[in-house]
């Protein structure tokens, strides 16, 4: 090599060392100062080893490049998560406080595209200062400008995860609530509209950035968080067992795993779970642990809506999404929050060609005029649409109960286009639950009875024992009674069964949710 070549790919090389420093040494060491690692630190705890190919490394503004200032606030590239490609774009707090500029969006888009194209998942880090006030507060260029777009037409074709590890206001906020998760690390994670500062100016209000936009905020009240976690470290984990469960884009299958676990046992402690009072409540995460693989089982938004559980697991190897009623909240009732929480679940799974298991003990659609003055039945058929448009293999296990509307939103309903319902021996289905059918059809006998009490007792058990699995299973409603110990048998033949569905449904552009 000559001596000329040899000087620039020294150049090349002192160029891309300082590019991989970021914003300096400074601006890492306070990095790491607030607990948190730089965007290659974290994309290098994500993937496997050496697997990361980072692309536009040297992109920068004019000003900047002559600072020797690289990559506009965010790493961009591909690599590997357990062998497999995903794509990933990392906000480098350390330049320009991660802060959006025209260099940075445009790759960002860049990486998006590729993965669109290429077929793999894309995972965003978000850890932003916002927009750039000195280039982005005035009018954008129009090519190459919007991240939401790119984030909408990625959707249903690539799965899409954030994870938000710093503040990240403002279009940040909207575009990882675009994408499929969003995982948030607790007291570290920051994310709102409208941040604390503009708050105070507009309405007074005091306010910090934890109480507006946290981990915490986002997990139990907005729903907006799939998961909080106590460290970036726990992220990384979580995100690798998420994509476990995922297919790398929607014209693949998810991968089957075979855990080397027996694959038909026999379960017959299962069925002690339930309660013989049918008025008393029970944990069903202890009735799904029993069912999944090695009990493993990924929830989606654990803290939000907690009536309803939504999250994957694993059945004989094959990855499914689980959907089941809570009955330590609100009897496992079906409300607002619960609605948007297991249709944008649905939605999700069927993008992904992911199964859907739903375990069923339900009261109903929570009454009451809070419920119904904000939307309830607006809410509620955001379910039945995304159950009716679903075309992947939809299972069902009436564990007890079923009562009104929240059947057919609970896949207790052949008509809605469920492929198979299962009932265990303790399942009753009704129009409404036999104590308030006994004060609608029987309120005015049980008044002139000569002992009420009595006489209610003997009305409820007559109208329970008429909701009871046989007259369901008679009329064909549901496919079979099933022993509580074989659920997890049964539930992996039908799994097996069902390999290779298809369906064919009417072309349109799209239809019409409710939302």
């Amino acid at each position: 090599m000559n001596e000329e070549h040899k000087k620039l790919i020294q150049e090349l090389r002192e160029k891309k060392e300082k590019a991989a420093l970021g914003g300096g040494p400074r601006s890492i060491e306070k990095q790491h100062e607030g607990g948190r690692l730089t965007a290659r630190e974290r994309i290098s705890r994500l993937v496997d080893p050496s697997s990361f190919i980072e692309m536009n490394m040297l992109a920068a503004l004019p000003a900047d490049s002559k600072k020797d200032l690289y990559g506009d606030g965010v790493v961009v590239g591909y690599g590997k998560i357990d062998g497999r490609k995903v794509c990933i774009y990392a906000q480098d707090y350390t330049v320009h406080a991660g802060t959006t500029g025209p260099i940075h969006r445009s790759k960002i888009m860049g990486i998006m595209e590729m993965a669109i194209k290429v077929g793999v998942p894309l995972i965003g880090f978000w850890h932003s200062g916002g927009g750039r006030l000195d280039s982005e507060n005035r009018p954008l260029p129009v090519s190459r400008s919007s991240i939401f777009f790119r984030c909408t037409q990625a959707s249903g074709i690539v799965p899409q995860i954030s994870a938000v590890l710093g503040p990240g206001a403002g279009n940040a906020g909207y575009a990882m609530a675009l994408t499929d998760f969003v995982l948030m690390v607790d007291q570290r994670s920051y994310t709102f509209a409208t941040g604390p500062v503009a708050v105070k100016e507009v309405l007074g209000e005091d306010i910090t950035m934890e109480d507006l936009g946290g981990a915490r905020v986002h997990s139990q009240l907005s729903g907006l968080a799939d998961m909080r976690v106590k460290s970036e470290e726990e992220c990384f984990q979580q995100i690798r067992a998420l994509l476990s469960y995922l297919p790398s884009n929607c014209r693949e299958m998810p991968p089957r795993i075979q855990t080397g676990e027996d694959l038909e046992p026999f379960d017959d402690k299962i069925g002690d779970l339930i309660p013989a009072d049918p008025r008393k409540s029970y944990d069903m995460k202890k009735i799904i642990a029993r069912l999944l693989d090695k009990g493993f089982f990924w929830e989606t938004k654990a803290e939000f809506a907690r009536n309803i559980i939504t999250g994957f697991g694993r059945l004989g190897g094959y990855s499914i999404g689980l959907i089941a009623n809570q009955p330590l909240f609100l009897a496992g009732s079906l409300t607002i929050d619960s609605s948007d929480k297991e249709a944008r679940f649905i939605r999700f799974c069927d993008a992904f060609n992911i199964p859907l298991i739903f375990l069923v003990d339900t009261t109903g659609f929570l009454p009451g005029s809070q419920q119904e003055h904000g939307g309830i039945l607006r809410h509620g058929a955001k379910v039945l649409y995304a159950i009716a448009e679903s075309v992947v293999p939809k299972i069902s296990v009436l564990i007890r109960k079923a009562y009104g509307g929240a059947k057919p939103a609970m896949g207790i309903d052949k008509d809605i286009g469920m492929d198979h319902i299962y009932c265990w021996p303790t399942g009753e289905s009704a129009i409404m639950g036999a104590d308030a059918v006994a004060e609608v059809i029987y309120g005015r006998e049980i008044s002139r009875a000569g002992d009420p009490k009595k006489f209610r007792r003997e009305k409820i058990r007559e109208l329970r024992e008429a909701a009871n699995p046989y007259p369901m299973v008679h009329g064909e409603l549901v496919d079979d009674i099933i022993e509580p110990g074989e659920t997890r048998s049964r539930l992996i033949a039908t799994l097996e069964s069902l390999e290779g569905k298809r369906e064919i449904r009417h072309p349109k552009r799209h239809g019409n949710i409710p939302l």
